[in-house]
């Protein structure tokens, strides 16, 4: 039987032409004023997802 792509897990991650997932900061909508600016910044970049958990996320994304 064909193995189907978890679409909630596709629409949140790509993978790089090196292999890597790349994923977004969570929190971004609203409450923003009481964060650092530090932490503003940092949740305006893309980061790697760690080796343990993209494991799991190329399971549910067989097509890929």
């Amino acid at each position: 039987m064909k193995l189907k792509t978890t679409k909630s897990i596709s629409k949140r991650i790509k993978i790089t032409k090196t292999g890597k997932l790349l994923k977004r900061y969570g929190g971004k909508n609203h409450f923003n004023s009481r964060d650092p600016g530090k932490i503003t910044r940092k949740k305006r970049r893309d980061t790697t997802v760690s080796p343990a958990y993209a494991k799991t996320l190329i399971k549910a994304l067989p097509n890929k």
